[in-house]
């Protein structure tokens, strides 16, 4: 058995440009769009996140609950479910209400 060619690999490595160029792949051929014709009609899976806010210091935990956001959804999507993915908005209105009546009252 002779084994498997594959081609060779730089030593040095331009990630930006290389995730642009899997961007524009994704984007040309429209793949993200393809996983939702290909799963039309299959069960849902259907994720509820929480809103992010528009108040406070970003930290740690946000990366967190991004890649929760990100990998289970495409978990379930490899997993043969219709993950209709839309992320929605939310001010959390009081709070960023009252953050901003403070910062306007200075």
């Amino acid at each position: 058995m002779t084994p498997p060619q594959y081609r060779q690999v730089p030593a040095q490595v331009d990630l930006p440009a290389l995730e642009h160029d899997v961007l524009d792949f994704w984007r040309d051929s429209k793949v993200f769009a393809k996983t939702l014709e290909q799963s039309e009609g299959r069960p849902e899976w259907v994720f509820y996140e929480g809103p992010p806010t528009a108040n406070g210091m970003p930290g740690a935990h946000h990366i967190e609950a991004r890649v929760f956001k990100d990998v289970f959804p495409r978990f379930r999507t490899m997993r043969g479910y219709h993950v209709a993915r839309k992320a929605g908005w939310d001010c959390h209105g009081l709070p960023v209400e009252l953050a901003v009546e403070k910062e306007r009252s200075r």
